[in-house]
C-alpha cells in the first residue's frame, strides 16, 4: 500500500514537473514564434523600405538627369540669348551711327538751305546760275585767247614795220622769267628748235641765252614762232661752246 502511495506521489510529482516544463517550453515556443514573426515583419519592412529607397533613388536619378538636360538647354538658350543680344547691340550701334550721320546730313542740308535763303537765290535757279557762270568763264577764256592772238598779231605787225623801216637797234621784249629747252639742234646751220611758243610768250626777234649745266654757251634769236614751238638762230659772235639738245634757254 505504501509502495502504491509512493508511486502515485512520484507519478504526481513527475506530472507536475512535466506540466511545469511544458509551461516553460510553451512560453519559449510562444516567445520564439513572436520573435520569428517580428523578425519576418521587420525583414519585410526593411525589404519594403529598401525597395522604396531604390525606387526613390531611381526617381531621383531620373529627376537629376532631367534637371541636367533642362540646365543644358537653359545654358544653350542663355548663350543664344547672349549672342543675339550682342547682334542686337551691334545693330543698335550701327543704327545709332546711321541716325547720327543722317541727323548731321540733315543739319548740313538745313544750313546750306539757310545760306541759299540768305543769298536770296531760289534753289530752282541754282542750276541756271551755275550754267551762266560756266558760260561766262568759257567766254572769258575765249577772250583771253583772242587777246593773246591779237597781241601776237600786233607784235608781228610791229616786226613787219620794223623790217620795212630798218633793223635799227630795237630790242624785242619777252616775258620776264621766260625759259625753255632746246629740243633739236643743227650744228651745221646753227639753228635750234625750242619748246616755247606763242602760249609761253615767245616772240620773233626775241633774244635768249643758252646755258649748258649752268654755264653760258651761246645766244639765240627767235626767227619763227608757232603755238608751242619756235625756231631760233645762234647769233654770230655769241657761240662760246657747242649747243646741245636739252640745254636751257632763258630770257
Amino acid at each position: 500500500m505504501l509502495m502504491r502511495i509512493c508511486l502515485i506521489i512520484a507519478l504526481i510529482g513527475g506530472l507536475a514537473a512535466a506540466g511545469i516544463n511544458l509551461f516553460v517550453v510553451k512560453d519559449k515556443i510562444v516567445t520564439t514564434i513572436n520573435d520569428r514573426d517580428q523578425f519576418h515583419t521587420q525583414r519585410d519592412q526593411e525589404a519594403e523600405d529598401k525597395r522604396k529607397a531604390q525606387k526613390d533613388a531611381k526617381e531621383t536619378h531620373a529627376t537629376l538627369d532631367k534637371t541636367k538636360e533642362e540646365l543644358a538647354s537653359t545654358q544653350k538658350e542663355r548663350d543664344d540669348a547672349v549672342t543675339e543680344a550682342g547682334k542686337q547691340k551691334q545693330i543698335a550701334t550701327k543704327v545709332s551711327e546711321e541716325l547720327a550721320k543722317t541727323t548731321q546730313e540733315r543739319d548740313d542740308a538745313r544750313a546750306n538751305l539757310a545760306a541759299w535763303d540768305g543769298l536770296g537765290i531760289p534753289v530752282n535757279k541754282v542750276r541756271e546760275i551755275i550754267a551762266q557762270l560756266k558760260q561766262v568763264m568759257a567766254d572769258q577764256e575765249v577772250l583771253q585767247e583772242e587777246k593773246r592772238v591779237l597781241l601776237v598779231t600786233v607784235e608781228r605787225q610791229k616786226k613787219r614795220i620794223s623790217d620795212l623801216v630798218g633793223p635799227g637797234d630795237q630790242v624785242v621784249e619777252l616775258p620776264a622769267g621766260l625759259k625753255g629747252k632746246i629740243l633739236v639742234c643743227d650744228p651745221k646751220y646753227d639753228f635750234v628748235v625750242l619748246d616755247i611758243g606763242d602760249k609761253q610768250g615767245a616772240k620773233e626777234d626775241g633774244q635768249m641765252l643758252v646755258n649748258h649745266q649752268g654755264k653760258l654757251v651761246a645766244k639765240v634769236r627767235i626767227k619763227s614762232v608757232q603755238t608751242d614751238r619756235s625756231i631760233a638762230n645762234i647769233m654770230p659772235g655769241w657761240k662760246m661752246s657747242d649747243v646741245m639738245e636739252g640745254d636751257e634757254v632763258v630770257y
